[in-house]
């Protein structure tokens, strides 16, 4: 660990250290540090985000692209950036894909012998229903490989049970979700190939508990569509080791989701203009949208309310930005990217120069620096500011992923950035009925989006 007192010298900047270096640089070095210290200063004392949270997941909750709560949404991320005093507030257009869970859904393991037992599961997101009660037997398969080599007739008739578990080796969770994801997006496809009746698929999650993890899957066109479940990871340990002992018990699942015709929505959009450059614009987004399991408080309740204080915390401590800075709420990343593929089909269309885009999308833990995706001279320049962050123990900023909703704009833009924050416990809720206000913290969350307006900042002053 850092000493604190050696915190705050590397706050001044390496430039300031050195007893070489220009006093030009020494005192802007000493400027920037000052001013990131009022955004931490009025984010620790006033900040906004908490009860902007508290007020998205109490009143409205969760946020399924198409639903009414979704619009709902949309209507108070609009009204509370206009309380701002922004210089502009608009919504962008996008057509999104509407889809239902219906009652909540049931399953049970049917042993050969005994009473039944019960199953937490829940669709994912876009799967068909059951049309009422499926029962069928069960195969179990770790790897994709194994499935492939097993024979149609194996399979045919059954429920593909996907039980690779997340890899507990890798320290960052979200390569591990990401390592394990391809069973939850694919599963359905592969296992209709063969004849199966439909998939259950393991929680993407390193807890062992009762909740299971809901999430995009996909389907061909060209293959039958068949229901696809989550198990929570309890019980897909525990079917796991009933079918060892009984290979011939069967799964009862009853699900009534259905996908409806797709429903018009808005990206939520507001800005501050540059006072240098207005026409240079850079980008801070969380997505509005969320599953209908829970409140969608971290996932990505979170990101968005960071994003709005962002453009909050430079008004309040009077750093008008030089470059023109975007808040934007997307809409629809859960399932289908319609919000981030909009913004970058508008931005393209307008012949705007965009200088870097931000995304919150890991939840509102502790801080830990930030992901540049870009060029190698661009990830050197953003790197050189670290030292600034030290102090608030987020001066992690290496090569990495920018989010999915600014994705779209590679190619437009020079940089795009992921705020990384403490990922340790994100997969133990995310998706789930467990993503709640009351597992948000205060603090870390206020920390946040201080870190990400100290990091815009720096980019409207000196751009990449």
């Amino acid at each position: 660990m850092i000493p604190f007192f050696s915190r705050w010298q590397a706050a001044l900047g390496f430039a300031l250290l050195s007893a070489t270096a220009p006093a030009a640089a020494q005192t802007t070095a000493k400027t920037d540090s000052i001013n990131i210290r009022k955004i931490y200063d009025q984010a620790l004392l006033h900040g906004e985000s908490y009860e902007n949270l508290r007020q998205l997941t109490g009143k409205i909750g969760g946020r399924l692209s198409g639903s009414p709560q979704a619009q709902q949404a949309v209507d108070w991320g609009k009204v509370t950036m206009e309380k701002l005093g922004l210089d502009r507030v608009y919504l962008q257009e996008a057509m999104v894909p509407h889809w239902v869970r219906g009652a909540k859904e049931k399953a049970q393991i049917k042993p050969a012998k005994g009473k039944g037992i019960d199953l937490n599961v829940c669709a994912l997101g876009g799967s068909v229903g059951t049309n009422g009660k499926l029962r069928a037997g069960v195969v179990e398969i770790d790897t994709w490989a194994e499935l492939e080599a097993m024979p149609a007739e194996k399979v045919k008739g059954k429920f593909v049970f996907f039980n690779r578990p997340m890899n507990p080796t890798f320290i960052e969770t979200g390569r591990a979700y990401g390592d394990a994801g391809d069973q939850r997006r694919r599963g359905a496809i592969e296992a209709a190939k063969k004849g199966a009746v439909g998939a259950l698929v393991r929680s993407l999650s390193l807890a062992h508990d009762d909740f299971p993890h809901t999430g995009t899957m996909a389907y061909d066109e060209k293959v039958t569509k068949v229901p696809a479940a989550a198990l929570s990871t309890n019980g897909a340990d525990e079917l796991s080791h009933l079918l060892k002992a009984d290979p011939g018990l069967t799964v009862e699942l009853e699900m009534a989701c259905q996908q409806l015709p797709e429903v018009k929505s808005f990206n939520v959009v507001g800005e501050i203009k540059g006072s240098k450059y207005p026409d240079e614009i850079i980008t801070v987004g969380g997505h509005l949208d969320s599953w209908d399991l829970a409140q969608g408080a971290h996932d990505d309740g979170t990101g968005c309310v960071q994003s709005m204080e962002v453009l909050r915390l430079l008004k309040a401590t009077g750093l008008r930005p030089e470059r023109t800075v975007r808040a934007v709420l997307f809409m629809n990343e859960e399932n289908g990217t319609r919000g981030g593929n909009k913004y970058a089909e508008l931005a393209k269309a307008a012949g705007e120069k965009h200088v870097a885009a931000m995304e919150s999308d890991g939840g509102g833990f502790t801080p830990r620096g930030f992901g540049v995706e870009g060029d190698p001279a661009v990830v050197a320049k953003v790197q050189q500011w670290s030292p600034l962050f030290v102090p608030y123990h987020s001066e992690e900023i290496s090569i990495g992923h920018g989010g999915t909703d600014i994705g779209p704009l590679k190619g437009q833009v020079k940089a795009l950035i992921g705020y990384e924050c403490d990922d340790q416990r994100y997969f133990d809720i995310h998706h789930t009925a467990a993503d709640t206000f009351d597992k948000v913290n205060r603090r870390e969350l206020e920390l946040g989006g201080a870190s990400m307006a100290s990091l815009i900042y720096l980019i409207s002053k000196y751009g990449l």
